[in-house]
């Protein structure tokens, strides 16, 4: 087995190689964290100032957002370049130096991975314009012949996860593939010049320290383009929602049974490491198929999204648990939760929301119809939290919710940048709300957050909501996560728990084989507490009994 470490990083190999089963990640989005030089955006040195925020918080590892260059025509998620800092973020200095502390102070570093596509500045995708129909630099990327008398329709119905066509024309008349945004071209993970240099991708970051990746899109790499390429006869046939009208494996685009290929072959790479570095998928795609993403020949963990979208319901929230955690064994992985993150409305705003409500329609409401109980939502929302990091397996945290703040949802439409807002003709607001940058401070320009006002506008009320006014305060949503996280660690041994049955209505209780308990009230009264001595609540007790919206913690 090959060992490589870095000059001036840490050698983990004496680490737990398993330590990603049952860690706490944090999710930071680098441009809302933290801003050092003051431009308003955030950056590396900004984080790396802010690390021992993580490591107070008590969490095992944070994940990084695209930090990579980029116009920011979605967020970071158009690549440039790979193998590089974005200059308005830092530099490969920064990088090393951020990794650097983050391992000093215990805490693991996961990076973003963006594979499905490039930005249309990537010097691939440059090269490809300028090369012409049929050349090996267009190979890289899908293009294809229009349709129509002179080519002017686009060559199938396929359409942009972000609205309209997923194919753009270019001067010459051939059009190139876009699943996201038209500054987004898909690569052709057919070609192995693609294939070799995501390889040296890997190896260019893990040499660097990094301790594991997030896959972006991983379910979409590999395509179907045998010729002709077949039209789907419907819009929303594109969107992952349609994956059970097809076969398993076999839509053009999604889900492709070829994909576990290319993770195979990364999991040789990764595992020529010590310790072997980890990784998960973003694969949007139902629970049976998303565990094949997550077996321990491939990347070893995929998001659980039916949890984050699942109401706020005892019955519902059970199956999906049950499932998951069963799922999760077949595939000889680790389950993982997760409540928000820098695609959702913040979860401190969503579990409130009526289970029916259109949140496309809320957010163009400005998060007025219908009105949210903030009070409500933050109650629900520590509950929510106290269940998760309860739950065998890996819990991951997005910045800001340790705060518990909430969804901005009334962000003027002239400050958004989401590309969504633009590509739906209006009719999408987008996800800034969920990536306002954080309030560190009660007070100043940004609250903290960097010399001066940030990329997004903070509303008045963060001020509440900042570290410093949660700091040491008894009760507080920070203290709470702190808290939980501490005892969590100390809690933690086993991957399985027993659910208990003879339970009031909307009541969730378990046991841990690590003999301890977790109950949480979803019901609208309160209720009784199970036996057992008290080591955590989300909310104060009521004579004794948890109230609605509550969870509790106790001893064995």
């Amino acid at each position: 087995m090959t060992v490589r470490t870095t000059a001036g990083t840490p050698d983990l190999s004496s680490k737990d190689p398993n330590w990603w089963r049952q860690a706490v990640i944090y999710q930071i989005y680098p441009r809302s964290f933290a801003d050092a030089d003051g431009d308003g955006l955030g950056d590396l040195r900004g984080i790396t100032q802010r690390l021992t925020h993580l490591a107070a918080l008590g969490v095992d590892a944070l994940w990084l957002s695209p930090f990579y260059p980029s116009e920011l025509a979605d967020g970071g998620y158009d690549v440039a370049d790979h193998r590089d800092v974005d200059p308005r973020l830092g530099t490969l200095a920064d990088f090393d130096a951020m990794v650097a502390e983050a391992h000093r102070l215990g805490l693991k570093v996961v990076v973003d991975l963006v594979p499905n596509h490039t930005s249309h500045r990537h010097a691939w995708f440059q090269e490809a314009l300028h090369a012409g129909p049929g050349s090996p630099a267009r190979d890289r990327y899908v293009f294809r012949d229009g349709r129509g008398e002179r080519g002017e329709l686009p060559p199938t119905d396929w359409q942009s996860v972000f609205g309209g066509s997923a194919w753009k024309r270019v001067p010459d008349g051939q059009w190139y593939l876009h699943l996201f945004a038209p500054e987004q071209p898909d690569l052709n993970w057919e070609n192995e010049q693609v294939r070799a240099d995501f390889r040296t991708t890997l190896r260019f970051w893990s040499d660097r320290g990094v301790d594991g990746f997030r896959v972006d899109v991983a379910h979409a790499l590999v395509k179907d383009l045998t010729e002709p390429l077949r039209d789907l006869g419907a819009p929303e046939l594109s969107s992952e929602a349609a994956l059970a009208e097809f076969p398993p494996g076999t839509h053009p685009f999604y889900d492709r049974d070829e994909v576990h290929e290319v993770y195979r072959d990364w999991r040789k790479i990764l595992d020529a490491y010590t310790p072997p570095r980890t990784a998960v998928a973003e694969a949007w795609v139902p629970g049976a198929r998303r565990v094949l993403y997550a077996r321990p020949d491939e990347l070893g963990q995929a998001f659980n999204f039916e949890y984050l979208q699942a109401r706020w319901d005892a019955e519902e929230l059970r199956r999906i648990i049950t499932v998951s955690l069963a799922d999760a064994r077949a595939a000889g992985a680790s389950a993982t939760w997760v409540l928000s993150n820098h695609d959702v409305v913040r979860h401190a705003s969503r579990l409130v929301l009526p289970p029916d409500t259109d949140t496309d329609a809320w957010l163009l409401s400005g998060g007025a119809a219908p009105a949210v109980d903030a009070a409500a939502g933050l109650r629900r929302a520590r509950a929510a939290t106290l269940l998760m990091l309860a739950l065998p397996g890996s819990a991951y945290v997005y910045q800001g919710e340790e705060l518990g703040l909430p969804e901005v949802a009334d962000l003027p439409t002239e400050v958004l940048q989401d590309p969504i807002w633009e590509q739906t003709g209006h009719v999408r607001k987008g996800r800034d709300g969920c990536r306002v940058p954080l309030p560190w401070t009660t007070d100043g320009p940004s609250y903290g957050f960097g010399a001066g006002a940030g990329w997004l506008p903070q509303p008045p009320g963060f001020a509440a909501y900042a570290v410093q006014a949660q700091d040491g305060v008894e009760g507080s949503t920070l203290e709470l996560y702190r808290t939980a996280l501490r005892l969590r660690r100390k809690l933690l041994d086993g991957e399985s728990l027993t659910w208990a049955e003879d339970v009031p209505p909307g009541v969730l209780q378990f046991d841990r084989s690590d003999g301890w308990r977790c109950a949480a009230n979803l019901s609208d009264t309160p209720v009784d507490l199970p036996a057992g001595e008290v080591l955590l609540c989300s909310a104060p007790l009521e004579d004794g009994r948890m109230g609605p919206d509550t969870t509790v913690w106790l001893g064995r």
